[in-house]
C-alpha cells in the first residue's frame, strides 16, 4: 500500500451525482435543471401540504357538516354467543376478564369492553367488563354466570 494506491472503503463515498448550477461547462449550470420561472425555480421552495397547483383543494372542496363528540367512549363490542364458543373449545372455563380477553385477541390491550346480547349462553361464567346490555346481562345471570362492571 502506497499514497498512490489509497482509496476510501466500498460504500463509504457518496457520490456519482452531478453538482448542480456550478457554471456553463458543468453541463448543469444556468438553471440548474429547474426550468425557466414558477415558484420551483426559486430557492426556498417548498410545496405545501395539500398543495393542488391553485386549484382548490379536496380538503376545502369537500363539504363540512355534523357533529363529533370529542368526549366519545369507543367500546369494542363481545356477544354472547362468541363466549359461548370460547366456553365450548374449553378455551374459557368460569372467569372472562380484559386480560383474558386481551390474550384471546377479542380485544386490544387500551379498549373498552362491552359484552352485547346477540346468540345463546348455556355456560355459567363470571363475566367482568366496563358495560353489558341489558339483554346480555340477564342471558349471563340466567344462565347462572355474574356480570361484574369494571370502571
Amino acid at each position: 500500500m502506497e499514497l498512490g494506491n489509497l482509496k476510501p472503503a466500498k460504500g463509504a463515498v457518496k457520490g456519482g451525482s452531478k453538482r448542480l448550477g456550478r457554471g456553463q461547462g458543468s453541463g448543469t449550470g444556468g438553471t440548474a435543471s429547474r426550468g425557466h420561472k414558477g415558484a420551483k425555480s426559486r430557492s426556498g421552495y417548498s410545496k405545501k401540504i395539500g398543495f393542488e397547483g391553485g386549484q382548490m383543494p379536496l380538503q376545502r372542496r369537500v363539504p363540512k357538516f355534523g357533529f363529533t363528540n370529542i368526549n366519545r367512549k369507543e367500546y369494542a363490542g363481545i356477544n354472547l354467543d362468541t363466549l359461548q364458543g370460547l366456553a365450548d373449545a374449553k378455551k374459557i372455563k368460569t372467569n372472562i376478564d380484559q386480560d383474558a380477553m386481551i390474550q384471546l385477541r377479542l380485544v386490544g390491550k387500551n379498549d373498552l369492553i362491552k359484552i352485547l346480547g346477540r346468540g345463546e349462553l348455556s355456560a355459567k361464567l363470571k363475566v367482568s367488563a366496563h358495560k353489558f346490555t341489558a339483554t346480555a346481562k340477564a342471558a349471563i345471570e340466567a344462565a347462572g354466570g355474574e356480570a361484574i362492571t369494571i370502571e
